[in-house]
């Protein structure tokens, strides 16, 4: 497989038309289906159904744990079985009844899926000690596909409650590896985000992007630019799309593949010069029908916004340099913007 030298993830352009009619087969055959609007966001029932971006995690609430629905693939995915599998085991993971805490339990609900038990020794912040849980994925995306290995990154927050008292939001990001097996895909490894402490000095630009409510970030990533480890480039173009776009950040820093899937070179996230989204004004880059013109206006916008690398399920042209725009199966299903300063 060729692997082009862009800044963020492998592209195979020629494996995309196969993909797609690959990818319908396995959502029929899998029995998987989309939201009736085409969405993949999560429907969460009141009273937590709305969590701002820059308090996610912070508060707790004495209301019961939320209703969640599990995640399914889009009609439109490349690939909707992998997907798939990675998030039935975050959930799995994430989520249980009064009594059903601990790894010994996390371990089976983990065998139950076909999959090595031990994994659940790498599920980090989805475990804890409290009496029940619940977990609401908001996205999956790639954060690499190729044709026997993948990297599928599930966004998600998550809710916990220990007797009878408040509930506790938070959430995180899991980048989970896979490997091509029969009749299923084998998840390989966990690896949660780490978006290390909040900075005590926030400036006046990451305090901005935190209370924008048009940009809508999950726990991960705000937690990502509280640490201060975000470079100014990339929050100032997100201020500056938001001007124009409601957005929906998938990944900023954390829980990203330390290297551009699948070579050894570093990816801009880890670097924090880098951000995904994953939906732009409600519509998700994934669904056939969101319209092409919103995505190529948007790639374009973040390329005028300061991004050296925008990455996108549309090939477009007339960059300031000649690869200033791609496109590959990796980023079918959101929108990549790197910056070099």
């Amino acid at each position: 497989m060729t692997i082009p030298s862009t800044a963020h993830g492998p592209a195979d352009p020629g494996r995309r038309s196969v993909l797609l009619s690959a990818a319908a087969l396995a959502l029929t055959a899998s029995g998987c289906s989309g939201t009736s609007d085409g969405t993949r966001g999560p429907r969460l029932s009141a009273p937590t159904a709305s969590v701002s971006s820059a308090s996610a995690g912070a508060t707790p609430s004495a209301a019961a744990l939320p209703h969640t629905t599990a995640w399914r693939p889009n009609a439109a995915d490349v690939e909707p079985a992998v997907k798939l599998r990675a998030v039935q085991l975050v959930e799995a993971l994430g989520t249980w009844r009064p009594g059903g805490g601990g790894a010994a339990k996390a371990r089976a609900r983990v065998t139950a899926l076909g999959l090595p038990g031990a994994l659940a020794d790498q599920a980090g912040p989805l475990l804890s000690g409290a009496d029940e849980s619940v977990l609401q994925v908001i996205d999956a995306q790639y954060g690499g596909i190729l044709t026997d290995s993948a990297s599928v990154l599930v966004v998600c927050r998550q809710w916990t409650r220990s007797g009878g008292g408040p509930v506790a939001g938070g959430g995180t990001t899991v980048d989970v590896r896979l490997s091509r097996a029969r009749p299923r895909w084998s998840v390989k490894a966990l690896h949660p985000a780490a978006p290390g402490p909040a900075s005590t000095t926030l400036s006046d630009t990451v305090r901005k992007v935190l209370a924008d409510r048009r940009i809508s970030l999950p726990p991960a990533s705000a937690a990502d630019i509280r640490s201060g480890a975000v470079h100014p480039s990339a929050l100032t173009a997100l201020l500056r799309l938001a001007d124009r776009y409601r957005i929906d950040v998938s990944v900023v820093r954390s829980g990203h593949p330390l290297d551009v899937f699948g070579t050894d070179r570093p990816s801009d996230h880890p670097l924090g010069r880098a951000f995904d989204v994953w939906r732009i004004n409600g519509r998700p880059v994934v669904a056939a029908s969101t319209p092409r013109s919103l995505i190529e206006s948007f790639m374009r916008a973040a390329a005028a916004a300061g991004s050296y690398n925008v990455g996108g399920p549309v090939q477009l042209g007339g960059g300031a340099t000649a690869n200033q725009f791609f496109s590959d199966a990796t980023h079918h299903d959101h929108v990549h913007a790197g910056f070099s300063s």
